[in-house]
């Protein structure tokens, strides 16, 4: 045999062993194959930033919640240092001895209604406005 028989022979030889591997080597070569792979990875890649995603949303709005009470808490906190203020002022003092411990000043005239005069005043008065028209009411209000 010659040399050149053994050369083509044994190169169709290893045509044929290699030929299966030729046709994967196609089939991972190929676009449509990469293109596929590049899909499966984006759609892998994508679950985890959309998780992230609704993560980033719900911190997000608890922030602005606790923003929100921030100010609620500030607010409230800044009508207590005013109350306190008025506390530590003489006019809250003066006002706390008239109510609790029933004080005036020099020159003043206290009044004390009670609640069953004003019952009585309140029922006289619409007695009285139901039989009296309002002329008459006028009337007497500046010329009496």
């Amino acid at each position: 045999m010659s040399l050149k028989n053994k050369i083509t022979r044994s190169s169709s030889s290893a045509l044929n062993i290699h030929e299966p591997q030729s046709a994967w080597l196609r089939f991972f070569s190929s676009q449509k194959f990469i293109a596929f792979l590049a899909l499966v990875f984006l759609i892998l890649l994508a679950f985890p930033l959309a998780k992230s995603y609704s993560r980033r949303l719900v911190a997000e709005k608890e922030i602005e919640a606790m923003r929100l009470k921030i100010a609620e808490y500030e607010k409230n906190n800044q009508e207590l240092h005013e109350f306190l203020d008025y506390l530590a002022s003489p006019q809250a003092a003066e006002d706390q001895a008239r109510s609790s411990l029933n004080l005036k000043k020099p020159g003043e005239a206290v009044v004390i209604i009670q609640k069953e005069e004003i019952e009585q005043l309140g029922n006289s008065s619409l007695n009285s406005s139901a039989s009296s028209s309002a002329l008459k009411l006028w009337w007497n209000y500046f010329f009496n």
